[in-house]
């Protein structure tokens, strides 16, 4: 009876934080619509000057499609700024800016981290409104004006554009995996945005007031979540702007998109360890929901409840307590581990069938974040990484 109880316990969070954390911000989206009126607000002349920062390091093969991309931006030329930072590369990407007199180069020869350039560089950041991007994150041309547009509300504080991962028609297990994945996350932003704040930003592009930036420890993983939470923490919130966003290619191979996700695993539970006031429903009302359902049961929990709910169904089937339900669910897993395990073995053959690699990312997502969490625990991290090999 316990283990049944158990078994339905950890299915319940499997369940509640990729569905039901879905369909409850469904049902507060629309209630939300119905009783609050929309009044329009004049968009044409609010253009606060913006300083786009840009930290890279040995970045040369992006340099010049990045610089292109920068400068072609739907913007006043004359109320956007371009900063690259560089520090520690030992490629020729700070030789290549050099040949860009319309954009400021920061660099030094040490390599501290990526927070510690983003710390330098808004030192020297004068403008109302700061835009992160990533040197190999393409922005569409609207990107600015779209991300700017919340900041007409006095109370955001935050804006996250939207991460796209360019596809083909037939795509490798890791694009289609990501891509779908991207999609199912960009709808779980805009019901949160909706709903008041989006609990986190994307590192491709975010943007947050210039006079909320505080410098982040220089051992921070994540900086996008880390930045963008301070502002909720100072009673502000974070907006989702899907008209801004920034593309780029998958990561090479399914090894390579773990090492990105075991980084951000390690990342999320460094923060989560530092922001634990936020669990606090009493001080954050709604928003302590969405920390809890969108990040931590996802970077805690359901990870173990994967293996978990499978052991506990192969014992209840074993056990003379068993019934049909129960193997029709085992059966269900069964399913599932064997279209991920074909998604394995498929890896790397290129399909139209993107939906087939869903139960293959899926698990290597939960799988990165249970070695995340315990190369956390065993402190053999460094803010300090290994670029990520792409298509």
């Amino acid at each position: 009876m316990i283990l049944k109880i158990l078994f339905w316990i950890f299915i319940g969070f499997i369940l509640y934080t990729y569905l039901g954390y879905t369909l409850i911000l469904f049902l507060f989206s629309g209630i939300k619509k119905i009783f609050t009126s929309k009044t329009p607000t004049k968009e044409e002349n609010f253009e606060p000057e913006v300083t786009l920062v840009i930290p890279s390091f040995n970045e040369e093969p992006f340099v010049n499609e990045k610089v292109s991309n920068s400068v072609s931006l739907d913007y006043p030329k004359d109320k956007l700024k371009i900063i690259w930072i560089t520090d520690g590369s030992t490629d020729n990407t700070y030789d290549l800016l050099s040949r860009f007199p319309d954009i400021t180069v920061m660099h030094e020869p040490d390599r501290r981290g990526k927070i510690h350039a983003m710390n330098r560089a808004m030192k020297i950041v004068d403008t109302p409104v700061v835009v992160f991007t990533d040197a190999n994150s393409m922005l569409n041309r609207m990107a600015i004006r779209e991300i700017v547009k919340p900041f007409m509300h006095v109370l955001t504080g935050c804006v996250t554009g939207e991460k796209r991962i360019s596809a083909s028609e037939k795509q490798k297990a890791v694009a289609a995996g990501e891509g779908l994945y991207w999609q199912y996350e960009s709808l779980i932003k805009t019901l949160e945005s909706e709903t008041g704040s989006v609990v986190g930003a994307v590192g491709e592009i975010f943007a947050i007031r210039t006079k909320l930036y505080e410098e982040v420890n220089e051992d921070t993983l994540l900086d996008d979540f880390t930045l963008s939470i301070r502002t909720i923490q100072k009673g502000y919130r974070i907006k989702y702007a899907p008209g801004a966003w920034g593309v780029e290619t998958a990561s090479l191979s399914v090894s390579e998109e773990t090492k990105r996700k075991v980084r951000i695993a390690t990342g999320a539970i460094q923060s989560l360890s530092r922001m634990t006031d936020l669990l606090n429903p009493f001080q954050y009302g709604f928003l302590s929901l969405k920390y809890i359902s969108h990040k931590v049961l996802r970077w805690t929990l359901v990870p173990f409840a994967f293996p978990i709910v499978f052991l506990m169904n192969l014992l209840i089937i074993l056990s003379a307590d068993s019934n049909l339900l129960f193997q029709i669910l085992f059966g269900i897993q069964c399913v599932f581990y064997l279209m991920a395990f074909a998604g394995r073995l498929l890896e790397n053959v290129k399909t139209r069938a993107g939906l087939f690699f869903t139960p293959y990312y899926l698990l290597i997502m939960n799988y990165a974040v249970l070695l995340g969490f315990f190369k956390y625990v065993s402190g053999n991290y460094s803010v300090k990484w290994q670029k990520v090999k792409r298509t």
